[in-house]
This record gives C-alpha cells, sequence and structure tokens, in this order.
C-alpha cells in the first residue's frame, strides 16, 4: 500500500448514493474504506501501477549513456497520446 495514500470512510449508503463521488476520489489517489456503522468492510483503492513512468522511460533515453535515439517530436507525441488517454471515455450511444 502507498504510505502517503489519503484515507476516507464512507458509510455503505454514501458509497451506494454517489458511487461517481467514490470513483473521483480514488482516481484522485485515495484509499476508501466502506463502514457498516463503525465496522470496516471494504476497502476501494487505486491498481496497483507496474513498470515505470513515461516520463521516467524518456529521461533515461535522453541521458547522455543511453544509445537510444530520439527524434525531435518524439516526446511530444508520447505526452499527447498520454493525455487523450487520460480523456474521459465517451463511447458511441
Amino acid at each position: 500500500m502507498i504510505e502517503d495514500m489519503e484515507q476516507v470512510h464512507m458509510t455503505e449508503a454514501e458509497v451506494t448514493g454517489n458511487f461517481a463521488a467514490v470513483l473521483e476520489k480514488i482516481q484522485q489517489g485515495a484509499e476508501v474504506v466502506v463502514q457498516q456503522g463503525h465496522r470496516p468492510v471494504a476497502v476501494i483503492r487505486p491498481p496497483k501501477r507496474s513498470g515505470r513512468p513515461i516520463s521516467e522511460c524518456i529521461a533515461s533515453a535522453k541521458a547522455s549513456a543511453s544509445k537510444a535515439t530520439l527524434d525531435g517530436g518524439f516526446a511530444a507525441d508520447v505526452g499527447e497520446g498520454i493525455r487523450d488517454r487520460q480523456k474521459p471515455w465517451d463511447p458511441p450511444s
């Protein structure tokens, strides 16, 4: 578990009454503890990320010891792709 993760306690009624708010908290990095009365019954947290952030990969590739060659627009293209994937999914109806 991430040590600095904010922990939010919510009742079952709060979670079921506004699940969108629960997901928003989780997307912001919080861990949500669902309680019945004063007893915790579930914990909802963001998934563990695997691998390295793309920014770290790009920095490593740009390092003088790296043999990787990046063209001028590579980092901009990757950044644009990341931003596009962070937009909410709006599938056709």
